[in-house]
């Protein structure tokens, strides 16, 4: 079982210069918490709902003021649509990430893949060869939730 299986493949994104009201619309017209970040057609950034609820309260602006190149994670993790299941959700792990954008091997972005889909994928293909197991998925929920340390106090810019 590959990522291609599993993936959302109808992705919307947006660029750098946007505002996050605009990511905030697309993440609350898609249902999901995450949009790929794309300049020149490439994957630049990925931006969280949490990602536009912190950088409002720390840059103390609504987020019409803020771009989303100010606020998204640059370090982008992602797989490719031929990768295992098993590969895909290790690097989950080890970055404790939710999401990653599935990129082609021309650096197109083609797809999404989260751990919501690899839960599904669990129970869909409960028992057979290829599929994560309902353990498998409750322990990288258990390692991406881990708290990696928080700051003291947060400042305002």
């Amino acid at each position: 079982m590959t990522v291609e299986n599993i993936m959302t493949r109808d992705v919307t994104c947006c660029g750098p210069d946007e505002t996050l009201d605009r990511a905030a619309q697309i993440m609350w017209e898609r249902d999901c918490g995450c949009v790929p970040v794309l300049s020149d057609g490439r994957v630049v950034g990925m931006i969280t709902d949490r990602d536009c609820c912190m950088a409002a309260y720390t840059k103390g602006q609504p987020l019409s003021a803020i771009r989303v190149g100010d606020a998204m994670a640059r370090e982008v993790r992602f797989c490719g649509p031929r990768e295992g299941l098993a590969t895909v959700e290790e690097r989950m792990r080890e970055y404790q990430i939710r999401r990653m954008p599935v990129i082609e091997d021309d650096g197109r972005l083609v797809g999404i893949v989260s751990l919501n889909d690899l839960a599904l994928a669990a129970e869909r293909g409960r028992g057979q060869t290829g599929f994560p197991t309902t353990a498998e998925i409750f322990d990288t929920l258990a390692v991406i939730s881990h708290h990696r340390g928080r700051p003291q106090q947060l400042e305002a810019e």
